[in-house]
């Protein structure tokens, strides 16, 4: 899989792997999280969850800023993943909220996750930078030996951006099991099974001291038997299920704190072999005439508009595919048979198709390569917000089809009226699969478009402006649930099609002017 890449290529990816199965620990649970441990709505959970989100992205500018100012690249690396494992320690410590400290409680928890978002900055895009750097040596040292040999070293590396993005998805696949499994142990410890839908039931029995319709049989299906009669028997229930459901989550986030300190080790054992991005430019400019400067400074100006051009598009893509941790972990506990299998383990649908389906995507650029018949980058990005748009396509046409009111209406109606109209798990699964083609066509991708447009002194801030353009589209993914709670299912589907379709026709409008710009 390595043959013919830089040298430096496995150890950055697998110094990235173990921060991101840190990171997807704590993603795949996150928004439920907030809903069972501090009783907020599905609404107000996607709006933390969405500035966490998009924080996450736009710290990675300041983290570009920062490296790029230094040419500290390495350096600003270590502290991201020092940083992270803070955050991670305070979310590994189980306090039970409760009325009288729920609100610092829940501050505690945002810092915990700023220290998350800004460790994050200062790590991801910087770590790509320097991917994008050794395919820029890479290249160079191939120059030398004539064009056939830089031919040959410049369709390496979207295959390198791909191969780097499997090394994300294995931690991301293993991870989304480690918190459900340990809250399934710990409830099991105290004589409970693990049950969806009781946590917003308790914190409604706490909150309003009146038993929910759907609170007993619910309590029964997870081995408690309640007594409507008895109020405080019902409450020592609803705190003690609360309390253990939560903390098993909490201890999940010492497996984060681990994975940080793996990433930190292999990074440090192995960084004499990265190169600095921007540190060679910075040497060789005072060489430069007058007109030279002024034939770059256009060139610059030009490579950065289509990069702000492909990232306005991006933006609606990360909107609609970030919703996996958003409405459509909504829609898997509420409309989806998850008795067997909690609704956050569906996440590692994504990171393994991502693993199954790299090697046949890059087989099949490199079959096309060989008949002469190469897809730019940029026409990759297209299509691939095309199947992006097949997956809510498929999913708007099943709801429709099933009958599905607003996500409120539905869990509103009796449970075995909720039971005989949930779908099978096959729906997650063909969604996850048109999701992931699209991500494989659009993230590694546009990493190594970005590595390819973005002037050599700005590499991280470039990789920053990227992960900012996420960003933006992250700090709306709140109204994924919004919509998700008080429309038809086939509507709010609908919407993320629509968005899907026209950033593709706007995409492949820009197509050609675009492969102009990375040929130059």
């Amino acid at each position: 899989m390595f043959k013919g890449h830089p040298k430096g290529l496995l150890a950055a990816a697998l110094s990235n792997m173990g921060e991101r199965f840190g990171y997807y620990i704590m993603n795949a649970v996150l928004l439920l999280f907030l809903c069972s441990k501090f009783g907020l709505s599905d609404t107000a959970s996607g709006a933390v969850f969405a500035v966490f989100y998009s924080g996450i992205y736009i710290l990675s500018l300041v983290g570009g800023i920062i490296a790029d100012g230094t040419s500290n690249y390495k350096g600003t690396i270590q502290s991201g993943l020092i940083v992270m494992a803070l955050g991670y320690i305070m979310l590994s410590v189980p306090v039970m909220a409760t009325p009288s400290n729920k609100i610092w409680l829940l501050v505690a928890t945002c810092f915990a996750l700023f220290l998350i978002a800004f460790g994050n900055g200062l790590f991801k895009g910087n770590l790509q930078a320097i991917v994008g750097q050794m395919y820029d040596n890479f290249e160079a040292e191939a120059a030398k030996e004539g064009e056939t040999a830089l031919k040959v070293a410049k369709e390496k590396r979207d295959s390198g951006f791909q191969i780097f993005y499997v090394f994300i998805n294995i931690g991301g696949l293993v991870a989304p099991f480690v918190a459900p499994l340990l809250r399934q142990w710990w409830l099991g410890v105290h004589g409970f099974s693990y049950n969806s839908q009781l946590p917003k039931l308790c914190h409604e029995f706490i909150n309003t001291g009146a038993i929910p319709e759907n609170l007993v049989p619910e309590a029964a299906n997870a081995g408690a038997v309640l007594d409507p009669s008895n109020l405080e028997a019902v409450g020592t229930f609803c705190s003690d299920y609360l309390n253990y459901f939560n903390t098993g989550i909490h201890y999940s986030f010492i497996a984060s704190v681990a994975a940080m300190l793996i990433s930190f080790l292999i990074f440090v054992a192995t960084k004499k072999t990265f190169p600095t991005p921007g540190k060679r430019e910075a040497l060789a400019s005072v060489n430069y005439t007058e007109e030279e400067k002024l034939e770059m400074a256009k060139e610059i100006k030009q490579r950065m508009y289509a990069l702000f051009a492909v990232l306005g598009v991006v933006i609606f893509f990360w909107f609609s595919f970030h919703q996996n941790g958003q409405s459509l972990s909504l829609f898997a506990r509420d409309f989806v048979v998850t008795s067997k299998i909690a609704p956050e383990i569906w996440q590692a649908v994504n990171p393994f198709f991502v693993i199954v389906l790299t090697p046949v995507i890059m087989w099949f650029f490199a079959r096309l390569a060989k008949r002469g018949k190469q897809i730019s980058t940029p026409k990759k990005i297209a299509f691939g917000m095309g199947i992006a748009a097949m997956a809510y396509l498929f999913l708007s046409l099943y709801s429709f089809a099933q009958g599905y009111p607003s996500a409120n209406e539905f869990t509103a109606l009796n449970t075995g009226i909720q039971a005989e109209m949930k779908s099978g798990p096959w729906v997650l699964i063909v969604t996850y699969f048109f999701l992931t083609v699209a991500e494989l066509f659009i993230s590694p991708l546009g990493l190594s478009f970005v590595s390819r447009v973005a002037p050599k002194h700005l590499q991280g801030l470039c990789q920053g402006l990227w992960l900012g353009a996420t960003a933006v589209g992250n700090l709306f993914l709140f109204l994924g649930p919004l919509m998700y709670n008080v429309m038809p299912l086939g509507y709010c589907w609908g919407v993320f099609l629509v968005l899907c379709l026209i950033s593709m026709g706007v995409m492949f409008g820009m197509v050609k002017w675009l492969e102009r710009v990375t040929k130059a």
